[in-house]
Formats: C-alpha cells, structure tokens, sequence
C-alpha cells in the first residue's frame, strides 16, 4: 500500500490531491520552485523539496529531478496531478524505473492517447496536414498535439496567417508542455464542447461516469463546467458514453481519463482524450458521490473497481476564478491575494492553491480557485454558484469574479439549449459593463476615506459647506460635503443620502433602498467596496508617468518570447501588424502595432522579463490629410 506520495505540481492541483491523501492517511511530499517557496501547496504538504529556477521549464517539466525528488523524500509513489508531465510517457517510465508506483496509466497507453494525432488516427479521424489546407477547409484550428489547456491553440480564419500561427501555437506548446509538435483540423464553429469522465482498473472494469458541458471557454480554456451535460439526446449521450469507453479499452486505459467531443448539429466530433484527471472533475465527484483521487489511488494499488459505478444524482456547477481582466483580453494579473473568503463553509466547495496574503506571481497559470456547488437541479445549481460568487472577498488583482456571476445569470446560459463555445464571444462586452451598483461602491469609498481623516474634511464638519470634496476611482466621480450636525451629504451622483460613514463601513439610501458596504483599503492603492474593486484616480498626472504617443506598453507582466521576423527600426508597420509577443502565465499574448507608422523604438528583446507598463515599442503615426503639420 502507498505510505507517502509526492505530487509531481503545484498550486491547487497539489493541494486538491494532498486533501485525499490526509483522509486516506498516507503522508505527502510537495515539490516547488523559487516562485512558490511558500506557496500553500508547500505549506500543506509534510514535507518539500525544492526545484531550483522559477520556470516551468527549469523546475515542474524536470522529470529526472522530480524523481530524484521523491527517492529523496522516501516517496513509495508519485501522482502527476494534471498538467506539466501528467501525460509524458517518458517521465511515468522514469518513476516506474525508479521503482516508485505510478499514479496512472500505462505509458504505452498514454502514448497512443497524449498525442492528439495518434489519438485521432487511432479512432479513424486523419487530421489535416499544414501543407494540405487550402482556403476551402477554413476556418481551421491550430492545435499542440501534447497538452491541453487551450495552450497551443489559434483559430486561422486566413491562409496567408496559416505559418505565423504554426509557428506561434508551436512556441507556446514547447514552452508549456516541452513538445513543439502542432496538427491542424477542422473549425466546428459554436459546437458544444461535452466530455465523459473514465475510470478503469487493471481487472477489465471500466467506468463510465456520464457527462460534462465545458462549452464556456475563453482563449480555448474553460471557464464554467457542469455536470451532467444538460439536454443532450439519450441516443446521443449513449453514444458519447460507448465512444469513450471503446477508446479506454483499445488501448488498455487504466486510471482515471477523460475523452472529448465537439457536439454540432446533433453530431459528436472527437477531440481528444485526456489521459489525467481533469480540472474539471469535481463536478462529477459531486454528482456521484466518488472521490476520483482515491479511486485513483486504489486503482495503482491493483484493487478492482466495483462492477457498476454509483447511481448519479442532481446538478454540479464550477466556476474558474482566475486573476484575469477580461474586459481586457483576459490579460493576467498578478499581486497580493490581500483577502480571500468564499462564503457558505459545508455548501459550497473550494478548491484552490491560495490563502489570504499570498502573491500571484507570473510564471504559472492565473487560476486562482475553482467554486464548485451541487444543487438537485440545474437551475438551483447555478443560483446558489452566483449567489456564493457575489458575496465572494477575493481583494488584491483584478479577477473575472464580476464576470463569472453574470455568466451564471445570462439568458443564453440559463437555457441550455443555447450553450456553444463562442458565448464569450457574444456576450463579452455587456458581461464585462460595470454594473450599477458600482457608482455606489465608489461614493462609499469615498465617504469611508472622510471618515478616517484621509479627506480635506477630514472626519468632522468645518464651515465650509460651499465647497465639495471629490474623488474619483475609474470613470466615477464622487462629490460629497460635510452636513450640519455632522456626517456627509452626497451631491453627486444625485439620489444618494448617508445614513452611517465609518472608515469601515458606510450605509446608503438609494431610491428608498438602504445598502450597507463594507470598505477594506490596501498598502497598493486598491479598495474594495463590497465585491467592487476600486482604485482612486490621481487628482494630478505625475509627468514622468507620461509616455510618447504610439508608445507600446506592455499589458501584463512577462516574458518576451518573439519579435517578428527582421523587425527593426525604421521600418514601416499597418495597423493591428503583429510585433512581438510575450508571455505570462503560460499563454502566449501578442503585441500589435496600434495604428500604420513608423517603428522608431524596439525595446523587447527575445528572453527579456518585463514589468506591466514597461515600454516595449514606440510607432510614430504617419500624419493624415486631417492632420496639422
């Protein structure tokens, strides 16, 4: 039996097995780079051992010394979690050869399955050559043949950008998995994305454990999961269910796996399969009542599965909460995770690899947690997620909170019938507006800061009433006075009379609507009001903040992969022209000239780290008939 296990991850994927791991008794080992010294999967962990480097290339995608890692550590097993090296062969015979228990499926499974193109000629679907697409077969998808993650992706909706997005999703694979190898295949445009969960034993069972809908995805990676997949034909739902099962057994599966499908027009089109545990698993543990790590566990141990799984029951949702601004195309964000508290402790699950305090930093995936619920309906499912989400602290970076709890309550995602993978693609720029309730958060912002003395008025009334303080965070103003006999009245926005300010608290009066909001200030500008995140907007620009015109800053903090081939200044660019390219927690986001000009600075060069709103590049604009000279 298995005394100690190393997770060969981090973050939340480690600290999610580790849980199990507790419960079952056995004792863990936590691997970690220099950027995650003391990351929470560190902390939870009985023991650690450092990688040394901060990429994953220097440290999580090191096989040998991840080995050497657990011998070190009196290790009898090593579980890869999902990601990094979960689907290298390579390293799951380097644990076998070690002699430590492999938590997973054979290699020669996983060879046969983590190849995306092998995976497919395997079930009879030959994908695309590059060479061979003409402009008929468009749209296509470029997609890395190891890994998933929606790393190595790009949609080509043009022949002529069919090599520079070769090239790009290959950079980005290798970078993410350490395997260039990239395919082509057709684009099923607004499919629904549905995956079914496998576990087999070495005894010839081989489970089924029905559907999940990931169809939300931005950037190819999913956002929101649920199981099961709803409205789903029976005929179809048992031919997705055969399918996977028939894939697990031709090449003798053992452990847990998932395959996916692309359903369009009443058709399932296969993707992939998954040889790991998905990230998305929860929801199907919640469904049917398992532990998915466990029976992992107990698999590796030889034990045989019971003949038929549990019967399912009701709803699961999750939510990915990711330090992201999506009204910025989904840039990373990184800082201190000053608080974070999701309410309804027994009711709703969490899963995550960080604490109040921690930082985000910029080597790995921006996930932050993942919000799971279970509700004996769909419909029940979701309210009780966003209810969860909204009441969410999570203070520090900009995060997608805001987005996933319109998500949950969209017209579009509450009829299943409607779901596809480009709902972000429609919904986008009205689930990202700032809602209402904002322009009040920030007028309580501001009344708490008067009220601890940061204001002209500081915390008590002075005969002064003609003149108004005001602040400003983002786009709203706020004016306010000292009343007669103490406290504030609000004259702008119009409607608004304070009931209460304290430095921590502020109670409104809105259209005879009372709203109370709690304040929490930070060391880095931040503050949040109730679940808005405010920051204030100086009264004066400091000038040596001021950039040239045509200046390229960098949009998140990272690493500068690529320059576009032979750029060099002086050279004349168009509008929306490719540049660079960097890199930030594990994605690849390019960098495009702004307007048609001259490149007259270059300052990204290929390896160099860069911090947000450094300048990349400068592009003069060339002067227009309209304009003065």
């Amino acid at each position: 039996m298995i005394t100690s296990l190393l997770v060969a991850n981090r973050g939340e994927i480690a600290c999610r097995v580790f849980r199990t791991c507790r419960e079952l008794g056995i004792s863990t080992v936590a691997v970690y780079s220099d950027a995650d010294a003391d990351a929470l999967h560190v902390r939870d962990a009985d023991t650690a051992v450092r990688l040394p480097g901060a990429t994953p290339s220097e440290t999580y995608l090191r096989g040998d010394l991840i080995v050497k890692a657990a011998l070190a550590a009196g290790a009898d097993a090593v579980h890869p979690g999902y990601g990094f090296l979960s689907e290298n062969a390579d390293f799951a015979r380097a644990v076998t050869d070690a002699g430590l228990l492999w938590i997973g499926p054979p290699p020669a499974a996983i060879e046969a399955m983590a190849s995306k193109t092998r995976a497919k000629e395997l079930l009879g679907v030959t994908p695309l050559r590059p060479e061979d697409v003409t402009g008929a077969d468009l749209p296509v998808l470029v997609k890395a043949a190891a890994g998933g993650g929606g790393r190595g992706m790009r949609v080509v909706r043009e022949l002529d950008a069919l090599p520079g997005e070769l090239k790009a999703a290959s950079a980005e694979a290798a970078s993410a998995f350490g395997d260039g190898e990239v395919f082509v295949e057709p684009y099923v445009e607004d499919g629904r994305h549905v995956e079914v969960q496998l576990l087999c034993d070495t005894h010839g069972t081989a489970w089924a454990l029905g559907t999940r809908d990931c169809s939300l995805q931005r950037r190819h990676q999913k956002v929101i999961e649920e199981a099961p997949a709803p409205g789903l034909p029976a005929a179809l739902e048992a031919s997705l269910l055969d399918t996977a099962v028939r894939a697990a057994k031709a090449v003798g599966y053992v452990g847990a796996g998932t395959v996916e499908f692309l359903v369009a027009d009443g058709r399932a089109h296969f993707l992939e399969m998954n040889t790991r545990l998905q990230v998305e698993h929860p929801v199907t543990e919640e469904v049917y009542g398992v532990d998915l790590v466990a029976l992992q566990l107990a698999v590796a141990e030889g034990r045989a599965l019971p003949t038929e799984p549990p019967a399912p029951r009701g709803h699961a949702i999750e939510a990915r909460l990711y330090a992201e601004d999506p009204a910025r195309e989904w840039a990373p964000q990184t800082g201190v995770l000053h608080r974070f508290d999701v309410p309804g402790e027994g009711r709703v699950r969490v899963d995550t690899g960080y604490a109040s305090g921690d930082a985000v930093g910029v080597h790995y995936d921006p996930m932050l947690a993942k919000v799971i619920v279970h509700a004996p309906t769909r419909a029940e499912a979701a309210r009780k997620l966003a209810h969860a989400l909204e009441r969410t602290r999570v203070h520090g970076p900009v995060t997608n909170r805001g987005l996933l709890v319109a998500s949950l309550r969209h017209p579009e995602y509450t009829s299943p019938e409607a779901l596809d993978t480009g709902f972000y693609e429609r919904n986008l720029p009205a689930l990202t507006t700032a809602p209402d309730g904002e322009r009040y958060a920030a007028v309580a912002a501001a009344l708490a800061e008067a009220a601890a003395g940061r204001g002209r008025f500081g915390g008590g009334w002075r005969n002064l009433r003609s003149q108004d303080e005001t602040r400003t965070y983002g786009d709203h103003e706020v004016r306010y006075r000292p009343a007669r006999g103490g406290g504030y009245e609000v004259t702008a926005p119009e409607g608004v009379r304070v009931v209460a300010a304290a430095p921590d608290r502020v109670r409104l009066e809105v259209a005879g609507v009372v709203r109370d909001f709690t304040v929490d200030r930070y060391g880095d500008g931040t503050v949040h009001s109730g679940p808005h995140r405010l920051v204030p907007r100086p009264r004066f620009t400091d000038p040596s903040e001021q950039t040239a015109p045509g200046s390229l800053l960098a949009p998140m903090p990272g690493t500068v992969v690529r320059v576009a081939d032979g750029l060099a200044v002086g050279d004349r660019v168009t509008a929306g022209q490719p540049l660079l390219w960097l890199e930030a927690m594990k994605m690849e986001h390019r960098v495009s000239a702004p307007a048609s000009g001259t490149l007259t600075a270059l300052h990204a060069v290929p390896g160099r780290q860069v911090e947000v709103g450094a300048l990349l590049a400068v592009v003069q604009t060339e002067a227009t008939e309209e304009d003065p000279v």
